[in-house]
């Protein structure tokens, strides 16, 4: 299929980016937010959709249409010649419906980075071919951005032509200044000893109960031990009556939403940070526990970093085990501190060959 061509006057570059802004926090939610910040670290305009049930007011070019309707009125309002589409999850037809929105404006140049690591290998992944009505919508897009190889071999499987594709890793390790915990979270750190820690949504993907339990089995040889929740989500009320039901509701905390400051605030003071999952594929979360000093234990995806130690989907024996061999050991240094743009660079080098005329393939 050849790709759309579209004619661009020459002129400053302008970004709109729609996915999920912050809070909560997440892995989406921190490239999106890297790249919006380095954009305007150099004088580029970028504005953000929110597409998820999370809203706030409208402020600072951030806005949070309540529809479907309101979001095509945003998109034919606004002023940008760059739309970029971050999509984690699962791949629905609405997911596919704001996709094909994207790539629907003949003015400006689409790109959809595509972060959810696990689809590739899961049944729905498998199935997709690229005579599938998903594939066309994704082969709309002047540009496509791969987190992984997995997902880049992913989308040239249902034909994405690789000119047109990017391997970026959505890390960036931008130090930021260190920010005080919320109360309820600091005072949780001084009753208990050793704490474990999860960041992220409190989804049902994510397998959170099997971490409750974990802990309530390790509270026998480490009665102060207690584990934190970062993060909101669609399972809290099912978290709480599991918390409830094993009697350990004093050592449990839903944190809920922090902002991302405080967040590695508390990664950093954790013993060790817990990634538990049904599917997944790498965690920002991860990474920068890594680079604060902090032992990561992670369900085996086949993507995590060599530092992690990797325990199987669902096992609660092995989990158990994992992190009594990660508290026998005392805590590593701390990493440098790192300041790399790299990868957030990158984009926006995509973002300028897309925008010269440069063919891409088809």
């Amino acid at each position: 299929m050849a790709v759309r061509r579209h004619r661009i006057d020459s002129q400053p570059m302008k970004v709109l980016q729609l996915g999920p802004y912050p809070p909560p926090y997440g892995g989406v939610q921190t490239n999106l937010v890297a790249i919006r910040s380095l954009l305007r670290k150099r004088g580029i305009p970028c504005a953000v959709i929110n597409v998820t049930r999370h809203r706030k007011p409208e402020a600072d070019d951030v806005y949070y249409p309540s529809n479907a309707a309101g979001l095509l009125k945003l998109l034919a309002k606004l002023n940008y010649n760059i739309v970029h589409y971050h999509f984690g999850g699962m791949l629905t037809w609405r997911v596919l419906a704001v996709a094909a929105a994207c790539t629907a404006r003949s003015s400006a140049k689409s790109v959809m980075t595509f972060h959810s690591g696990g689809f590739p290998s899961m049944d729905d992944g498998k199935r997709l071919r690229a005579s599938s009505p998903a594939a066309f919508v994704l082969r709309r897009f002047d540009g496509m951005i791969a987190v992984n190889a997995e997902i880049f071999g992913f989308l040239q499987r249902l034909g994405v032509a690789e000119p047109r594709l990017r391997l970026i890793s959505p890390y960036s390790f931008a130090h930021e200044r260190p920010a005080p915990l919320p109360k309820t979270l600091a005072d949780f750190f001084q009753t208990h000893g050793p704490v474990m820690i999860s960041a992220g949504q409190l989804e049902p993907e994510y397998d959170l109960g099997i971490q409750i339990e974990a802990l309530h089995q390790l509270r026998h040889k480490f009665p102060k031990a207690g584990l934190v929740f970062l993060g909101s989500g669609s399972i809290e009320v099912d978290l709480r009556r599991k918390i409830e039901a094993l009697d350990c509701r004093e050592h449990v905390l839903l944190a809920g939403d922090v902002p991302h400051e405080s967040a590695l605030e508390a990664i950093s003071r954790a013993r060790l940070m817990l990634r538990t999952s049904l599917y997944d594929g790498d965690s920002i979360s991860v990474r920068e526990a890594l680079q604060l000093g902090t032992p990561v234990i992670a369900t085996d995806t086949g993507m995590r970093p060599p530092a992690v130690t990797l325990v199987p989907k669902s096992d609660l024996s092995a989990l158990g085990k994992a992190v009594e061999s990660v508290l026998a050991y005392p805590r590593k240094p701390c990493l440098a501190p790192q300041n790399d743009e790299s990868n957030v660079q990158a984009v926006l080098d995509f973002y300028q060959e897309l925008l010269s005329g440069d063919r891409l393939g088809t």
